[in-house]
């Protein structure tokens, strides 16, 4: 349950992403059985978690879930319409930067004008989809493949600019570095559930398993 008393809802998998996974590749077999079921919550709304994800840019998760409750007891339903009755200055003084306040209003100002039609988003391929919200400001690449893995749920995300995915994969590879022909092929064996993939990997970058270490080579 969340402080609000709603329901969380976590990224669905099950057995048959985890026995594939495990047929594919020994050491994420022993990591999956290590680790056992990761929980991860997800954010079912698009429009949210777009809001939601250009708040949390460069900023602790703790900051984030500060100003978006701030944010939901300031406009009640968060949608285009109360963001554009507030305005930039009221966004900005829920904490959030003067850019970010902008960001979200450009966004919102999109979807009330039907400039940009998030509708469409949710049916388009994984790499249609990443490239039209990464047309949105304040949307990258990166963001927008999070908002596909914790947001629509997409089964085969694997993001070569996430850090922590990079220090998982050295973790339980032993590799020094990850360059992108690397990744490419853990893609590969991943795919079609890089997802579930994804989230073993971010839970030994946490340090879910404590021997593991990261052979990143040391700066000098």
């Amino acid at each position: 349950m969340t402080a609000r008393g709603v329901m969380n809802v976590y990224f669905a998998y099950g057995e048959a992403e985890l026995s594939y996974l495990r047929q594919k590749d020994r050491r994420l077999c022993e990591v999956i059985d290590r680790i056992g079921h990761v929980d991860r919550a997800v954010d079912p709304g698009l429009f949210s978690s777009v809001v939601h994800h250009i708040i949390g840019q460069q900023i602790s998760t703790k900051a984030q879930a500060t100003i978006w409750q701030r944010m939901q007891d300031a406009l009640g339903a968060v949608n285009a319409e109360t963001i554009l009755k507030a305005g930039v200055p009221n966004l900005q003084a829920l904490g959030m930067t003067f850019r970010k306040a902008e960001y979200i209003t450009d966004f919102a100002a999109k979807i009330h004008t039907g400039a940009f039609n998030l509708d469409a988003v949710e049916h388009m391929r994984d790499e249609d989809a990443i490239r039209a919200l990464s047309s949105l400001k304040g949307i990258g690449v990166w963001t927008a493949e999070m908002i596909l893995l914790f947001c629509m749920q997409r089964p085969n995300i694997f993001s070569f600019d996430d850090l922590a995915i990079q220090r998982g994969l050295r973790m339980v590879y032993h590799h020094r570095n990850i360059d992108r022909k690397l990744f490419e092929k853990y893609r590969r064996r991943f795919s079609p559930y890089c997802s579930v993939a994804s989230l073993y990997l971010w839970a030994v970058a946490g340090g879910a398993i404590p021997e593991m270490k990261d052979y990143k080579p040391k700066n000098r």
